[in-house]
Parts: C-alpha cells; structure tokens; sequence
C-alpha cells in the first residue's frame, strides 16, 4: 500500500486539522506523528505495511510541535504512534501526559531494559552514542578517557561542543547529574565551558569540523555525524574525517553516554492494536537492520549485526542508566547551564 505523507504545517493549520485527521481510524491503517526526519525512516513503513498490510500514514514536525498539537487534539486525535529522538523529548511528551503505557511480551524480551520506560509508555529503538572527537596529533587519547576529563584545565581553549539549548547536550549532563549529583555536575559544566575553544555555534557535524580543521583539538558529538561524514560522497568531508580520531568515553567505569530514538503509543490511540504491532515491528530484527543501515545508528536489540564503520568499532561498554532518568533530570541540567553561563 502507499505511504501516505503529510510535512507539519505551523501550529495554526495544525490546529485546524489536515487530511490526515480525516483519515482517522480506517480498519487496517496507523497514524504515525514522527520528529524523525530520516528517508531511510520510510523503509520501515514500507516494510511494516509489507508484513502487515497495515496502511501507515505519516505525519512530520518539529518534536515541540508534535507534543503541542497533541496536548490540543486530546481524544480527538488520529495520532496512533509519535515518535521522536532523544529521552528528552520523549520525557516531554511524557509529561503532557500524551503516551499510553504498553505492555508488551515482545518489547520486553527485545529492549534492554534500560531502553524501556518502567511504565511502558514510550521504548527506545536506536542507540545514539555522545562521543568526544580528538586531533590524535595534538592531544593524546590517553589522557582523555572519560567525560568528566572535559573539564581539566590543561584542556583550557581547546573544546568544541553545541549550545545549551541542545537536547543532546542536555541530556549529557542530565546524565552526569545522576552519577554525580547536582553539585559536581554543575562543577563540571563549568569546568567545560572554561575550556571553550569558542562560543557554542553550529551543529554536531560543525563540532567534528572545528576539529578537522584546527579550529579547537577535541569536540562533542554524536557518533553517526561523524560515520556520515566518513561514507560522505563529497572528498572534502572524508579527509576531515580522517583527521580526526573517535573516543568511546568512560570504558573503565560506567561506559559511554547513550541516547535514543524511541516512540510510544499515544493516549486514546483510535488504532491501538496497530500501533502495539508496529512498535513491536520496530523491535524486530529487520526493523533493527533499517536503523543502523540508514542513520548508522547502533541497534537497541543487541544481537542484530552492524557492518561498515559502526562494526569496525567492536564491542564497547555503554552506560546502562536507563533514559528515562535523562529526561527527568533534564529540568535541573538546563538550570545548571544558565547557572554556568554554557550558552
């Protein structure tokens, strides 16, 4: 069946309903409101509707938006399924309380459990490692080994990382409140922004650059930025990639930060059992396989196989908090920022 797509108009018309909202509750179809923005995303429509013959309807936007029109659709919605990236946002869709928890034989026996909401009301599905990116000719990977190591002083004028704003970096320090208390991440973050190499500017792609190009000699981003950049068709951004070498932080203790792309069933979804079927899908081997072919990102399920780049890697340790914690730390990380002047 085709896939029907809809791109996220501003709030007003979003209000207003589109042609998806007439579309509602057809016997075999599912409502997908999605922040993700990937093409390779599609394959898995395809691939769920090819299995099931479930009809996927797709509706994309800004998460904030999404969560907003949500809270405004109440019952009235169409929405089946959201889903978005990093525990961040989904903690925000949380508390405007527009997810249903799911209980699911299958997500349990496939997700990690740190992967999973302790209710069941939204589950993580691909794996985005937060790495630290050095100039293996300036600065010796041996001596920064773990987040914390941002900080030291000796790296004074040397770090390139994404505003405070980004949910990304929020959720970083979201985790260091919990393994360090709100005190010592707080010191942390400070000691972090007194190493700035430069005020917080660009993307995570910008970060890796800045590096690459000998603007600072380590950087903060997510690691499919950098993949993206490896197996890019353009030469310019391969040789940056070679220049710069890739630190899978803190393997000595309790392993490397890592976020997701999760989704969750929304409240008073008018296809619910479709819904349960499709995140299950998302749990599925093949499913798995999409994700990390087509964003390079890591696989929730831990038995499917990488290849390229991310399988070169090996086996590395990931801090196993679960990230729903990095969500309801998120109010007080962005507290600490505006506290510290991380701009």
């Amino acid at each position: 069946m085709p896939l029907n797509r809809c791109i996220a108009l501003p709030l007003a018309a979003l209000v207003a309903g589109t042609a998806m909202a007439s579309q509602a509750s057809a016997a075999e179809e599912l409502n997908i409101y999605s922040a993700r923005h990937y093409d390779s995303d599609e394959a898995l429509y395809s691939a769920f509707t090819e299995q099931t013959g479930i009809e996927v309807n797709v509706l994309e936007g800004d998460s904030d938006q999404l969560i907003q029109r949500l809270t405004l659709e109440g019952e009235a919605s169409p929405a089946d399924v959201m889903i978005t990236v990093d525990a961040g946002r989904l903690w925000r869709g949380e508390q405007e309380d527009i997810f249903a928890s799911v209980d699911s034989a299958v997500l349990d026996e496939r997700l990690p459990a740190y992967m999973r909401h302790p209710e069941g009301k939204w589950f993580g599905f691909s794996q985005r490692v937060r790495a630290i990116f050095i100039d293996p000719t300036e600065v010796d990977a041996g001596e920064l080994t773990r987040y914390e190591d941002l900080a030291d002083p000796a790296f004074e004028g040397e770090v390139c990382i994404r505003s405070s704003n980004n949910i990304y970096n929020q959720s970083l320090l979201a985790s260091m409140i919990a393994h360090h208390g709100e005190e010592d991440a707080e010191a942390w973050a400070k000691g972090v922004v007194g190493n700035f190499a430069r005020d917080p500017e660009g993307g995570d792609t910008d970060q890796i650059l800045g590096v690459a190009s000998g603007q600072c000699h380590i950087a903060v981003a997510n690691h499919y930025y950098y993949v993206r950049l490896v197996n890019s068709d353009d030469e310019a951004d391969r040789e940056a990639a070679e220049k710069v070498e890739i630190i899978f932080p803190n393997q000595k203790d309790r392993g490397a930060h890592v976020n997701v792309g999760g989704a969750g069933m929304v409240k008073g979804a008018p296809n619910a059992q479709n819904a349960v079927r499709f995140l299950e899908f998302l749990a599925s081997d093949e499913a798995q396989a999409l994700f990390a072919t087509g964003n390079y990102e890591f696989p929730a399920v831990e038995t499917v196989e990488t290849d390229g780049v991310i399988a070169s890697w090996g086996d590395f340790k990931k801090d196993d908090l679960n990230v729903s914690v990095l969500g309801e730390n998120n109010p007080e990380a962005v507290r600490i920022f505006d506290r510290v002047g991380w701009r």
